[in-house]
């Protein structure tokens, strides 16, 4: 089995249904890889509609696996992923995004053209459920889980790195390292993160990480995510996420201590521009969420 791709999933029995079946549309030997969904205490279904694929000709319960994981949390999902997967390479597909025409064959591509890569990314393509906000400058669409690397295939330099809707690995290598750390990741309703960032940094110690932009997902981005309450409870999280993953000391959280004031008072000065004053309150809410999360300040 060359390919297991992995779709992690909790409570979104119809998206997985679509992106389960964008894989099975690849144009990819069918003998030569599985589809893995790691239904994660989901109550909404799921199941059933990953039966229903099994049940359509030419699939069955071999070419798309189901299994139901009862610990929450997106990492443990990943790291059962892991755990279950028969490929050579793991290919990560969140349960929101579909994989366009080509996208298998293009990270498998990356991969045998040198044994020295070991993680692969690929393009990421908003789908904006209403529209996208013009109060979202370009700069920060990464916290949509937005990516558009480079035009070409490269390899992506620290501290770039691909993101989970769309990130595969070598398999082999998790006989050497130690899987996505399940004290960080999403667990219910908690937007806690980097568990990518810190595993790709620890495999960065001996292999390398590549982006093919022909390996290209659409994300859906649910209505409900495009508002400002959302965007800056994402960046709030994202400054806890740091501090959990540490490796910064006491200089870094003075640091984001004093960004606040100041920011507070250009944030009076922005009010009338939309997108300048989004500036500032990411600024004001990833020190607070840092700082939270040195301290301990969050459930």
């Amino acid at each position: 089995m060359k390919v297991t791709a992995a779709i992690c999933t909790h409570n979104r029995a119809r998206d997985t249904r679509e992106a389960v079946l964008s894989v099975l549309e690849q144009q990819f030997d069918e003998q030569q890889f599985e589809v893995l969904v790691i239904d994660n205490r989901s109550t909404d279904g799921t199941e059933a509609a990953v039966r229903g694929i099994q049940a359509m000709p030419g699939v069955g319960p071999q070419r798309v696996r189901y299994v139901r994981e009862e610990k929450l949390g997106l990492s443990v999902s990943r790291n059962r992923a892991i755990r279950e997967a028969n490929g050579d390479y793991i290919l990560f597909l969140d349960d929101d995004a579909i994989a366009k025409p080509g996208w298998m064959g293009a990270i498998v591509d990356v991969f045998e053209s040198d044994p020295s890569i070991g993680c692969v990314g690929g393009r990421i393509d908003p789908v904006w459920d209403g529209g996208e906000p013009e109060w979202l400058p370009d700069a920060f669409k990464t916290l949509y889980t937005v990516l558009d690397y480079s035009p070409r295939v490269t390899e992506m330099e620290f501290p770039r790195i691909p993101f989970g809707a769309n990130v595969a690995f070598r398999a082999s290598l998790f006989r050497q390292y130690e899987p996505f750390r399940e004290d960080l990741g999403r667990v219910g309703s908690s937007l806690l993160s980097n568990e990518e960032s810190e595993l790709i940094g620890r495999i960065r110690q001996s292999s390398r990480v590549f982006y093919t932009p022909y390996a290209t997902v659409d994300h859906k981005i649910d209505r409900s995510r495009i508002s400002r309450k959302w965007f800056l409870r994402r960046v709030y999280w994202q400054g806890i996420s740091d501090a959990a993953r540490g490796g910064r000391g006491a200089a870094y959280l003075i640091k984001q201590a004093l960004k606040i004031a100041p920011s507070a008072v250009l944030l009076l000065f922005s009010l009338a521009n939309p997108r300048k004053q989004i500036v500032q309150l990411r600024r004001i809410q990833y020190s607070n969420g840092y700082i939270a999360g040195r301290l301990g300040w969050f459930k």
